[in-house]
């Protein structure tokens, strides 16, 4: 987890996040504001210094959120199993309604 261990910069968590945009990680930072588990933190220099923690309750997620994160990496071949079969319906779906 991204913010477990100390606070961090947009830039830094961006970079850490493979993929994200900056516009999704926003949305996510702010929904996790909001929901109290993240903290913002504006620092008054120029240019601005913006940093974000997890607050109490957001650390009392981080031992159930790192094990979601291993069920999913043991169960990922069952995972990806349930996909494929769901794709494959799928595609027989639309290919029968066409």
């Amino acid at each position: 987890m991204t913010l477990a261990s100390h606070p961090h910069r947009f830039s830094e968590i961006k970079k850490r996040i493979n993929g994200i945009s900056q516009r999704m990680l926003t949305l996510c930072l702010r929904g996790l504001e909001r929901d109290g588990l993240v903290k913002r933190t504006v620092y008054p220099v120029v240019p601005p210094h913006v940093e974000y923690e997890l607050t109490p309750l957001g650390h009392s997620l981080t031992e159930p959120v790192i094990a979601l994160g291993q069920w999913a990496q043991q169960h990922i071949a069952d995972i990806d199993a349930a996909r494929a079969a769901f794709d494959a319906a799928q595609e027989k779906s639309i290919t029968l309604d066409t």
